[in-house]
């Protein structure tokens, strides 16, 4: 016999929507059935609700001036750090020789600070590269001359450090730009779509592995190093492209086309990374081949301090939980093993993408004790000694002056739970023993330094206040303020702000916030809105300013609640890692704990709870809807992933292994197993063309739901991809959940 099929309570949700919702009226969402007024809930999504910044701040390598680049792209301006006085125009595109330009989209400055690398027409390919139109610009002699004379489009461009030379890639092959003659150089030749990749990386290393360059240029100017990306035995993925509705794209308005790339999901073939070195002079290039037959990643390629036969290749198997980190000749080929780190799970991402390769040594950040904490090693691969201890995870490593001081970011010392919703920059001296917190111990403080680190940018918030920019000197001497927020804050004056609390699951204690309605009313009983994104090593619950559509929800009558249950980061591996091989199990114990515990309180209504959450936050919103004891009444899960199976190898592996070697992990923590048990209304919201979680993963939970004869409701993103922005979609989305809910709730 068939369970009961759920059904759209009309009559019922309009009385609801009348009697029940109080301050949750339709203003502002729902004018007439099916619209929404994004006019007013804009306000508090990005990209409006962003605050001011000081602006993009390009050091030059003497640290003393900066350039930016002016709102129209139109021209480049140096200014000095200390005064914010401008200083002389270094560009401007209508006065330069040889080559003009109407405009750009942006700038990087040489190692030498002789040239500039602008760039025109910047195409996104994936989350963080782009394909653009390059030029070279010489600022003593204001000549402005294309990158390629041949090839119109180039990407991951990268100065020598002599400035005389550009390697960049074109159809997944490498080329050099000699400025000094003018002239191009081939390197590879063996580039292919879908099947050989020279110096940028596959798609999985783009998205999990957070770089976009694969390229490094050794000191001397002697040698390009690189990966090359075989990804011949990866599956294709393939999906549907549309004309979309922001910036239509006309040649899909009548058939549709078709978007395929190597996506390897969980347990299928990666791509095979081999480390190669070209000679500038010779233009020979040998394979830089490793010892170890289990490296399955090469996440870093850099070479180590001042040294041109110090290549640095940081590797990890396919556990992703032992990282080693090699040294290697670019013309002799040797290679020699400096330093090994193993995880009793996985490896925290920051211990390989955070290394920090310095002219003395290196700088690892390790989770050893149960904390993440900097150590600093030789280039012979001494340890030589713990730059910071405790039990508090460092979150950010800044680098260290030239009197030895190292500058890093961390959750304040002290209770481990309350204290991890904050961050503080702290410096610490060569020795280890004068630890000294730079910013406020109360909110969110993060730093920037110019490459002398005679200078550093705070940048500090709380919950309730938005960002100040603050510039100081190197011995803490504040120098100016560069952004108050003043303006902006007034925006929000009278907003309602988010509260913090802790609550007990399962004798864990989680952090959480909860913003109440405007004009709260103790005596009232309250619909609520529980957000929570809970993916290993995230956090939400955080004392920092953010201004975004929970604020709008609570001013139109929810209750909204976050909490981030375990797996979740910053308390250390042993609260992290318990979700190893077991993703959705006790992150959805700890929300239908949270959920029990919102209910209790005396101001909210329990039988009107909702659940959401975007991606990871989407997944668990389907795990937790799909448990048996749900306590939900109608959930919005945007752009989920509803299998591990159905997503990439780096990032399921990491926390489950592989689908042959954890099958029951993989099967017990898939929505798409549990769609039978869904009991409450649901919204669906995707992106057609998301290449990160495939809308394929929603059509299999469909699929899976009307197999159980259940359904679902849906919104669909026509040309959107993971992030569906552009063309204000934001206030689409959360104009849409907001208005979901007081339908549901």
């Amino acid at each position: 016999m068939r369970e009961k099929k759920l059904s759209y309570p009309l009559f019922g949700a309009f009385v609801a929507l009348v009697s029940g919702m109080g301050d949750a009226s339709a203003a502002g969402i729902s004018a007439r059935a099916g619209v929404i007024d994004t006019s007013v809930i804009g306000e508090y999504v990005y990209p409006a609700n962003a605050p001011a910044t000081p602006g993009a701040m390009q050091f030059m390598p003497e640290g003393d001036t900066f350039l930016r680049m002016n709102d129209g792209g139109t021209k480049i301006v140096k200014y000095d750090v200390a005064t914010g006085k401008e200083i002389e125009t270094v560009l401007d595109v209508t006065h330069t020789r040889e080559s003009s330009i109407s405009g750009m989209d942006g700038f990087t400055i040489s190692p030498d600070g002789s040239k500039l690398l602008v760039r025109t027409n910047t195409t996104p390919v994936y989350r963080r590269s782009v394909k653009a139109a390059y030029y070279v610009f010489e600022i003593k002699r204001n000549i402005l001359r294309p990158l390629s004379k041949t090839m119109a489009m180039q990407q991951a461009p990268l100065f020598s450090p002599d400035a005389r030379m550009v390697a960049f890639v074109v159809d997944n092959n490498i080329y050099i730009k000699k400025t000094d003659y003018d002239t191009e150089v081939q390197v590879t030749t063996d580039g292919e779509k879908n099947r050989v990749i020279n110096g940028i990386p596959d798609w999985t290393y783009e998205e999990e592995f957070s770089t976009d360059c694969s390229m490094a240029w050794a000191p001397d100017n002697t040698s390009l190093c690189y990966l090359r990306y075989d990804e011949s035995r990866v599956p294709m993925f393939t999906f549907s492209e549309y004309s979309g509705w922001c910036a239509p794209r006309e040649e899909f308005a009548l058939y549709p086309g078709v978007f395929s790339y190597k996506y390897p999901v969980a347990g299928e073939p990666n791509s095979t990374v081999t480390v190669h070195s070209y000679d500038v002079d010779t233009r020979k290039t040998k394979e830089v081949s490793l010892p170890d037959a289990n490296i399955e990643y090469i996440p870093r390629l850099e070479f180590g301090g001042n040294s041109a036969d110090r290549l640095m290749i940081v590797t990890l198997d396919r556990a992703q939980s032992r990282m080693e980190v090699y040294v290697a000749n670019p013309k002799s080929t040797v290679v020699k093993s400096l330093l090994v780190e193993q995880a009793k799970a996985w490896l925290n991402p920051m211990a390989y993408e955070e290394i920090s390769f310095e002219n003395d040594g290196f700088v690892v950040m390790s989770e050893r004790t149960g904390w993440n904490n900097l150590y600093k090693y030789s280039y012979a691969g001494q340890e030589l000694r713990a730059i910071t201890s405790g039990s508090a995870d460092v979150t950010a490593y800044y680098g260290t002056d030239a009197l030895g001081n190292s500058y890093y970011q961390t959750v304040p010392q002290g209770d481990g739970v309350t204290n991890a919703i904050n961050r503080v920059v702290c410096r610490v001296d060569k020795l280890g023993k004068k630890v000294e917190t730079i910013t406020p111990t109360e909110g969110w403080s993060s730093a920037m330094f110019n490459p002398s680190m005679s200078y550093y940018v705070v940048n500090h918030s709380t919950a309730s206040t938005p960002p100040v920019h603050t510039l100081y000197g190197a011995k803490g001497k504040k120098v100016r303020v560069l952004e108050d927020n003043a303006s902006y804050a007034s925006r929000y004056a009278g907003a309602p702000v988010k509260e913090f609390f802790t609550m007990q699951s399962e004798g864990t204690t989680l952090n959480g916030y909860m913003i109440k309605p405007a004009n709260f009313d103790s005596s009232r009983r309250y619909p609520v809105i529980m957000w929570q994104y809970s993916g290993p090593g995230s956090q939400e619950v955080v004392n920092r300013w953010r201004m975004d559509w929970d604020v709008y929800a609570a001013k139109e009558g929810f209750v909204v609640v976050c909490v981030d249950g375990r797996g979740t980061g910053a308390r250390g591996t042993a609260f992290r890692d318990v979700v190893y091989k077991r993703l959705g199990y006790f992150e959805t114990i700890d929300q239908i704990a949270a959920a029990h515990h919102v209910a209790s309180l005396p101001f909210v209504d329990g039988d009107r709870i909702g659940l959401s959450g975007w991606s990871y936050g989407g997944y668990e919103t389907l795990m937790g809807v799909t448990s048996t004891d749900s306590p939900w009444k109608a959930a919005v899960a945007i752009a989920p992933v509803t299998s591990w199976r159905y997503y990439d190898t780096v990032y399921s592996e990491r926390f489950m292994l592989t689908p042959q070697e954890n099958g029951s992990g993989y099967d017990e923590g898939a929505p798409v197993n549990r769609a039978a048990r869904l009991g409450c209304r649901l919204l669906i919201m995707h992106g057609t063309a998301d290449d990160n979680v495939h809308l394929s993963n929603t059509m299999e939970f469909v699929s899976a739901l009307q197999a159980a004869d259940r359904y679902c409701d849906m919104f669909l993103f026509p040309a959107m991809n993971h992030s569906i922005n552009g063309c204000d979609a934001r206030s689409l989305v959360y104009g849409r959940m907001i208005d979901y809910f007081r339908q549901n709730l």
